[in-house]
């Protein structure tokens, strides 16, 4: 398999992919702790730095496009410092933004973090504040957003949903986007966290443990009800295939044939940090399959590309050269 899989890889670059999604700004405000205040018993940070990261299906394209995808962002941003963070730094990365629709009426979806630290501490969250407007979309924006989806969608190799529970990915814009797959050809893939149901007639399904145990009803999972679920999942979404992360347990791909292949991790003893694995996930296998992969190679690399970035700090990605020298390694030590 291994040349298979490096074949692929190869493959993958400069696939079109659209990603639809809840684009969030994760911003990071730096502080160097200098005393405890007099107003109330609160550290009192100088502020060093500020960053912002891509973050929900913005950290999903971020991915992708690391990855060597062409990828055209869709989804809603506000009038602000936020908004126009997230459109330079992906448009830094070669994305498309131009399927960002402005909404003055709320705010860029933005999670900040204030991170206090010191010469002798380590460096630490102290508390983290979410902004967000969680208000329908006007019926004007939608449209948007649909106008672009479908005008776009006849030129892309693969469409992505990358749904974090925001206001974006409406019933209507999810429909028209799966329908529009279907008329053209197009596999999609989805990663929803709370309402993967909704999503009848898509190409794939990833969802990790959790998701899929609130998916079919249940708190968790066990093997037997694992198995229960991937295949319920699948066969009610109408899916082709259907892979379930499992954290240190790897992943579990079902496939409308009937189908089921359990894909172990690659080397549990050097995870890091899983924020942001699966968007990993769902970027290589999505990848692997606009450029022909079956679906058990495209589960593989998907494996390989998120035990990469579960070695690294924070929200990372992994480069098409990570990817090729972890395959290549994983094979030739056998």
């Amino acid at each position: 398999m291994r040349e298979s899989l490096l074949q692929i890889v190869t493959k993958m670059q400069d696939k079109k992919v659209m990603l639809i999604g809840d684009m969030i700004a994760d911003v990071y405000l730096e502080g160097r702790i200098s005393r405890i205040s007099r107003e109330a018993p609160v550290l009192i940070l100088e502020h060093t730095a500020e960053n912002v990261v891509p973050g929900g299906a913005a950290n999903a394209v971020h991915n992708t496009a690391t990855l060597g995808g062409k990828v055209y962002a869709v989804g809603i941003v506000g009038n602000d410092f936020s908004g126009q963070e997230l459109t330079r730094i992906l448009g830094s990365k070669g994305v498309v933004t131009a399927g960002f629709i402005p909404d003055d009426s709320r705010p860029t979806i933005t999670k900040t973090r204030v991170m206090a630290g010191g010469q002798a501490t380590v460096r630490q969250q102290v508390v983290r504040i979410d902004r967000e407007n969680k208000a329908e979309l006007s019926p004007e924006i939608e449209q948007q957003m649909i106008d672009y989806i479908q005008r776009l969608i006849p030129q892309m190799d693969a469409v992505v949903l990358s749904d974090y529970g925001g206001v974006t990915v409406t019933q209507t814009v999810l429909k028209a986007a799966i329908e529009a797959c279907h008329r053209h050809g197009k596999p999609s893939i989805v990663d929803s966290r709370y309402k993967v149901m909704a999503y009848k007639g898509i190409t794939l399904v990833k969802q990790n443990e959790s998701e899929a145990a609130a998916a079919v009803g249940l708190k968790e999972l066990d093997t037997q009800s694992l198995l229960d679920a991937g295949k319920s999942i699948l066969s009610d979404l109408q899916a082709e295939a259907v892979l379930i992360t499992q954290g240190p347990d790897g992943m579990t791909l079902f496939e409308k044939t009937g189908k089921v292949t359990h894909i172990p991790v690659t080397n549990v003893s050097e995870v890091y940090d899983v924020t942001g694995a699966g968007d990993t996930v769902v970027a290589a296998m999505i990848l692997a399959v606009a450029a022909g992969a079956a679906y058990e190679e495209a589960a593989c690399l998907a494996n390989f590309a998120a035990g990469i970035v579960v070695r690294k700090p924070g929200t990372a990605t992994a480069t098409p050269k990570e990817l090729r020298d972890v395959v290549g390694g994983h094979y030739e030590a056998r």
